[in-house]
């Protein structure tokens, strides 16, 4: 059985699956001069270089969506906007 590649690229997505070391996965994610996505450290795809300022912009967007929901979600508990189950019932009258 031949040995498949353990990394190389498919339909122009890069892939790698081979054991990371922790530096590794850490120089992965900090390329200074290169662009704001880079190829993943393991798995399929890219990832954010941290290195550019691009990706913390990203960084805070996503942060900022992520409270908002959280906010979102406290407040609606607070005014009691819980999600019971009410019971509904109808009387129905005879025309007779």
């Amino acid at each position: 059985m031949a040995d498949k590649p353990t990394s190389g690229e498919l339909f122009g997505v890069p892939y790698n699956f081979e054991r990371p070391s922790f530096s590794r996965l850490l120089a992965a994610h900090w390329q200074p001069g290169e662009g704001m996505l880079v190829q993943k450290p393991f798995g399929i795809g890219y990832t954010l270089n941290l290195a550019n300022w691009r990706s913390w912009i990203v960084v805070a967007v996503a942060g900022a969506l992520f409270w908002q929901q959280q906010q979102g979600a406290s407040e609606s508990d607070v005014e009691g906007g819980t999600d019971e189950p009410v019971e509904v019932i109808v009387d129905e009258e005879d025309d007779d």
